[in-house]
């Protein structure tokens, strides 16, 4: 278990006890801050964060149970630890009422304090875990499954495989919607860090000052609004793996931030002036060609070459047809509750077949979730699938459509209009129903047009 190192403000007037106090802080990796009067200390508090305060009862000026008070007044996000002498015990459970975490008392050794701190680091670990379980929560659920036969999406898998098990940053390149989460999160189960922490942000989703404090957490009072400490993401998925999705759309004033972190580990909370350090794992994601945002100058080059360590390019959707019949499926068991069976008709699948699919396997998915609720009965028919005619594989169309005619030449409206509903027509096997749905026409009104243009189905009468 990894063991957490604080940030701690020992209080107390005695220079002795504070001088061994803070030899055996720091020789546990701790690190310290002093302050030898009530006043002191609550000055201190209120220019910077702690997560221990280590404070004596009797201090001159103001005493220890008012700096108490003063930290849970101000709802200040510190474990406080009382010292007390033997005749102060009642005193000293006054103070576990008001809020201080635990007390010990005078003459105590080392070994009690440092038992106590193991308590307060353990519980500090598990408050940033049910942060990070929140944060995932309120992300959409993965399914944990990649889905596909596809040789170059089996190549990039297997690729992932092999790197998964080292620390190296990794660079996922791909169309919107193509699946890059998924690939991050099952690069994170497959590595040595698998069995903590895995985050994922996306870098588009905010401004550039909100997104540093979602990195690297704030201090209270860092900015208008900044009410108390918050942890950043680099500090809540500490050993773990942060997916840092739209890497490309990071502003040039954070990229040198995230560069200095990513080369030392070494970050500061917005506001702060305590330099903290965490273990995380990076693997980033990006529509875009961040070589040419780079030559642009939108991207450092610096900041570019220390992500790129490994790259995994993930094909869309449209250069792999051949899995649609399989995340089909995939979907609608996954969206079907239980104890019910929704089928789909050949037919169907293979309108999907001939749809280039701009929103790749995300798009996929919401036009099947659609046609499950809109369908009659548990069999999802062709009639039922909601996409564009105008986004269908030309490759599909041009064996049915004379190509050397296009829009704007000089030719009658219901020239256009005859070939329009022939490749209509054609690209869904001469099924009408589905055809006047494409065309936005009643199946009467289909019929009607068939007739009057003179159109027939090839290989009929």
């Amino acid at each position: 278990m990894k063991k957490f190192t604080l940030s701690v403000l020992a209080v107390d007037d005695e220079d002795a006890y504070i001088e061994a106090l803070v030899s055996l802080l720091t020789g546990a990796g701790h690190t310290v801050d002093t302050a030898s009067d009530g006043v002191e200390a609550i000055n201190k508090l209120q220019n910077s964060s702690f997560d221990l305060v280590l404070l004596d009862v009797n201090l001159p000026r103001v005493s220890g149970t008012e700096v108490l008070e003063f930290i849970r007044q101000q709802h200040l996000p510190t474990e406080v630890v009382m010292a007390t002498a033997v005749s102060e015990t009642r005193v000293a459970v006054q103070c576990i009422k008001m809020g201080a975490y635990d007390y010990l008392t005078k003459p105590y050794s080392g070994d009690e304090l440092e038992a106590v701190i193991k308590r307060i680091g353990e519980k500090r670990r598990l408050v940033l875990e049910n942060s990070a379980l929140k944060s995932t929560l309120s992300r959409f659920e993965l399914s944990g499954t990649l889905i596909g036969q596809n040789s170059k999406f089996v190549e990039v898998l297997n690729l992932a495989s092999k790197v998964a098990p080292s620390d190296s940053p990794i660079l996922i390149e791909g169309p919107s919607g193509s699946g890059k989460e998924l690939v991050a999160h099952f690069i994170h189960k497959n590595s040595k860090r698998g069995n903590n922490q895995f985050l994922a942000l996306n870098c588009a989703s905010m401004p550039e000052n909100l997104l540093e404090s979602e990195l690297f957490g704030h201090e209270r009072g860092a900015f208008t609004g900044a009410g108390g400490i918050k942890h950043g993401l680099v500090e809540i998925v500490d050993g773990g793996t942060l997916f840092l999705d739209e890497i490309g759309e990071i502003g040039l004033g954070l990229q040198p931030k995230l560069l200095r972190w990513l080369q030392t580990g070494e970050f500061r909370r917005v506001g702060g002036n305590r330099n903290m350090s965490s273990d995380v794992r990076i693997i980033s994601a990006t529509n875009k060609v961040l070589r040419e945002e780079v030559d642009r100058k939108s991207f450092r080059e610096d900041l570019f070459f220390r992500l790129n360590v490994i790259t995994l390019t993930l094909p869309s959707l449209r250069d792999r047809k051949e899995d649609i019949p399989l995340l089909a499926d995939h979907f609608i068991r996954k969206k079907t509750p239980a104890g019910k069976t929704v089928s789909i008709d050949p037919a169907a699948l293979e309108l999907m077949q001939t749809y280039d699919w701009p929103g790749n396997v995300r798009e996929l998915e919401n036009v099947l979730e659609r046609a499950m609720i809109l369908s009659s009965g548990d069999r999802i028919r062709a009639e039922d699938i909601a996409i564009p005619v105008s986004r269908h594989s030309s490759s599909q169309q041009s064996g049915e459509i004379d190509s050397s005619k296009t829009l704007g030449q000089a030719e009658p409206l219901s020239e256009i209009e005859r070939r329009h509903i022939e490749g209509v027509l054609s690209l869904v096997n001469w099924n009408k129903k589905t055809a006047a749905k494409i065309l936005g026409i009643s199946l009467k009104t289909l019929y009607t047009k068939i007739h009057f243009h003179q159109i027939k189905e090839a290989g009929g009468e």
